[in-house]
């Protein structure tokens, strides 16, 4: 459990300021009405990162419900069969209760929901595996859940859909705008508005007004945390690059955020266009804390088409027997190109593939 509190620690590598902001980015641009809302989740959030009972209560989760830590595993016949110099590892985030990172920053925040007395929970998903998450909290806790999802991504992403649908969920399908992920969290904020008092919004992503940025960093750090003790048990040394997928940026902020502290560390990640053939990963914006990582020059980030991830997609399933998301596939793709070269690359897998299967098999022929 030492591991696990570390998560809510006072320790801080990187901004922001008392503002939200992270350099230039970030802040809170809300409706005027939401103001108060997010002053009250701040002083809670405060309050909970000092409270040891709240601590104690997600780290037994994390652990026995959870499933953390979550096992690093290095892909040996991949890299072999690709002919790479370098030696690849694969944090395994897909094994996670839920198949995906989500649930780290979903415990957090639902057990704060109820800390407030909200009894209502709502979230925005791209994928889906944010909403499944969100649902399977409010499932544990007896806490109602309405997740926004755009109309696209509910007929791309039908089994994530369905598994909210059991765990008690009411998803909305969204059909304005590019009724993607955008318009999701549109529509939650629009009901976030007329319901505050009773009401928790869940947001997923390392995105949105302040304090949610460093909130889902936060909770989802834990992942960076155990890369490195994990390495340095396998390997005896810190990676040489640690590559994750950037949609909003919640799993990356979680795998970068421990190695911003490294002055000689060259952190990958990647950045999905506002067109993915990834559901997770079709959204234009990103969270503050890596425009700043970007611009201050700790992190760089890369595209990559649907070609080259469905290619890393398929080497993976074939050489290693692990269906990756397709978000997750494109931080394999950049990983892939950085182990052509001597070095030690590890890449957070940060879901698993049972939900892209039908976009995968339409894509493959």
């Amino acid at each position: 459990m030492k591991e696990i509190g570390s998560i809510l620690s006072g320790e801080t590598l990187a901004p922001p300021d008392a503002r939200g902001r992270f350099g230039e980015y970030g802040g809170r641009f809300v409706p005027e009405t939401l103001i108060p809302a997010l002053d009250e989740l701040t002083r809670a959030w405060t309050a909970a990162r000092a409270d040891a009972a709240y601590k104690v209560e997600l780290a037994v989760l994390l652990e026995t419900y959870a499933g953390r830590p979550t096992p690093l595993f290095r892909a040996e016949r991949l890299a072999r069969e690709l002919g790479l110099k370098g030696r690849v590892y694969l944090k395994r985030e897909d094994l996670l209760h839920t198949g995906a990172h989500k649930l780290n920053n979903t415990l957090g925040q639902v057990l704060l929901a109820r800390r407030m007395g909200k009894r209502r929970v709502i979230a925005e998903t791209g994928a889906g595996q944010h909403g499944v998450a969100t649902a399977t909290v409010c499932a544990l806790l007896g806490l109602e859940c309405i997740v926004y999802m755009g109309e696209l991504d509910v007929a791309r992403q039908a089994p994530n859909v369905s598994r909210m649908q059991l765990l008690g969920a009411e998803v909305r399908p969204v059909t304005a705008g590019s009724r993607t992920l955008k318009d999701a969290m549109n529509e939650a904020i629009r009901d976030w508005v007329t319901n505050v008092r009773t009401t928790y919004y869940c947001i997923g992503s390392a995105a949105g007004p302040h304090p949610y940025p460093v909130m889902v960093r936060e909770l989802q750090k834990v992942i960076g945390e155990e890369i490195a003790r994990q390495a340095q048990d396998a390997e005896g040394r810190l990676p040489d690059a640690v590559v994750a997928c950037v949609g909003g940026g919640s799993n990356a902020i979680g795998a970068l955020h421990r190695f911003v502290r490294e002055p000689s560390q060259d952190d990958e990640g990647q950045l999905g266009e506002s067109h993915s053939i990834s559901a997770g990963l079709d959204y234009p914006g990103v969270g503050p804390e890596h425009a700043w990582l970007k611009e201050s020059g700790r992190a760089s980030y890369t595209t990559c088409t649907d070609a080259a991830a469905l290619e890393a997609f398929s080497a993976l399933a074939r050489a290693e027997g692990i269906i990756p998301a397709l978000e997750s596939a494109h931080a394999l793709s950049a990983a892939l190109a950085e182990a052509g070269r001597a070095r030690l690359i590890l890449v957070n897998l940060s879901g698993r593939g049972d939900k892209d299967l039908g976009t995968i098999l339409e894509a493959l022929k």
